[in-house]
């Protein structure tokens, strides 16, 4: 049984720091990308940070980029997203997904990260 799960999120002051997990079992996790997507409500899923299985290539959003950094442990089967520096704009549920070598997508359901003062 496949399972994504999100930790890490809550509420933090803008230019404070935190560090989202995701959890991943029930699929060959080392061979898998995973994403980190955000949602605000009436706004479409939006992709925030990617790392690649193989040789951990990673993408990131313009907007976040050189203040998120995505990373993984293939040994805990667990991604995580470093997030820096945050604005109010950062406020979002945050979702991770797996894509497996078969092309399959695995969604956690999500964690709430607030950005305010």
């Amino acid at each position: 049984q496949v399972q994504i799960v999100e930790s890490g999120g809550g509420l933090v002051q803008p230019g404070g720091s935190l560090r989202l997990s995701c959890a991943a079992s029930g699929f060959t996790f080392s061979s898998s990308t995973m994403s980190w997507y955000r949602q605000v409500p009436g706004k479409e899923r939006e992709l925030v940070a990617r790392i690649f299985s193989r040789g951990g290539t990673t993408n990131y959003a313009d907007s976040v980029k050189g203040r998120f950094t995505i990373s993984r442990d293939n040994a805990k089967n667990t991604a995580y997203l470093q997030m820096n520096s945050l604005k109010p704009e950062d406020t979002a549920v945050y979702y991770c997904k797996a894509r497996t070598s078969w092309d399959w997508d695995y969604w956690g359901k999500g964690t709430l990260v607030t950005v305010s003062s």
